[in-house]
């Protein structure tokens, strides 16, 4: 792996554990046998419904997404409307694998994930079928055609769904939005949509068992969030930034940064009810979009966040 590419300070140790209630081991298998269930029925129906009309379609991909994300225990509430159909560059935080089929379920849409998911036994398959576009994270020069490919989705009309920050964080804070993925929609001419992911317990606050962070494996993510009780899933839709507001992908990248950590009158700030001293790095430190230096090239989403190796801290980059 690249010592260049971005990294958290987010550990499982530190950031998943669950506070809350826990299901009983026969509910928790459950939960899973109905994921896995899902899973494998989606793989063969994925490439003939991506034959179909956009509109069944995207109802299709949108009833197996949230289906998914309820069987592990999830419910999901949404705030804000979709809008207009048509091209348009999402820009999401990234917490968990989870976000994708939690962004899926309320706006369907192609996914930007690492090339090392084309090769996952099933997950690989379904991703492929899709309509996933992958991306070869060490390969910075790779980046140039990585955008090509964007623009072109977006100019077809495709909503593409990308998580900039380029690795996940526990959701207590946030890493820098990187910047190459903007110029596609610059590019395209197309609008961008900030949409805010947030996972919640009944109480209010932030529920780590879906955080998906470090060396943290799969499977014991799996069998932490099918052990959660009371977990909510909050997706905000965002207004959406219309394209020649901003002519610079720094400018777009900033902006839709700002609107995702930020929360306008009536909405829930993305860290709103967790302490300063809870956050990774302590009340003192400051925050993680400060780091972005204007001198490292502007041609790749995964810059580092700092000039540290990726060893020293969070190596999880799901997407």
């Amino acid at each position: 792996m690249s010592v260049w590419l971005p990294t958290a300070p987010c550990t499982p140790q530190a950031c998943a554990g669950h506070t809350g209630k826990a299901a009983g081991v026969a509910r928790a298998v459950l939960r899973l046998a109905t994921a896995l269930a899902l899973i494998l029925l989606a793989v063969p129906a994925a490439a003939p419904v991506r034959l179909l009309p956009a509109r069944p379609r995207h109802g299709l991909v949108r009833a197996w997404s949230a289906a998914l994300v309820r069987s592990l225990g999830i419910r999901i509430t949404v705030h804000g409307a979709p809008g207009p159909d048509g091209g348009r560059l999402i820009v999401a935080n990234h917490i968990s694998w989870l976000d994708v089929p939690l962004v899926a379920a309320v706006l369907p849409c192609r996914m930007l994930a690492k090339s090392e998911i084309g090769a996952w036994p099933v997950l690989g398959r379904l991703a492929a079928r899709a309509g996933t576009l992958f991306i070869e994270r060490d390969r910075i020069r790779a980046l140039p055609r990585t955008v090509e490919t964007l623009t072109r989705a977006l100019l077809a009309g495709d909503r593409v769904t990308v998580f900039p920050e380029g690795s996940t964080w526990c959701g207590r804070a946030q890493g820098p939005f990187r910047r190459a993925a903007f110029q596609s929609a610059l590019d395209a001419g197309v609008p961008v949509q900030p949409v805010r992911i947030g996972y919640r317990l009944a109480d209010g606050e932030l529920a780590g068992a879906p955080a998906f962070v470090g060396d943290d494996p799969l499977t014991a993510s799996l069998w932490r969030i099918a052990r959660a009780r009371g977990v909510r899933a909050e997706v905000w839709l965002l207004p959406r930034i219309p394209p020649g507001r901003h002519t610079g992908r720094r400018e777009l990248a900033a902006a839709a940064q700002q609107a995702v950590l930020g929360g306008a009158e009536g909405e829930r700030p993305l860290l709103a009810g967790v302490p300063a001293q809870q956050r990774p790095g302590g009340p003192d430190q400051p925050p993680a979009t400060d780091s972005d230096s204007a001198k490292r090239p502007a041609a790749s989403v995964h810059h580092c966040v700092r000039s540290s190796p990726a060893s020293a801290s969070s190596l999880r980059t799901p997407s």
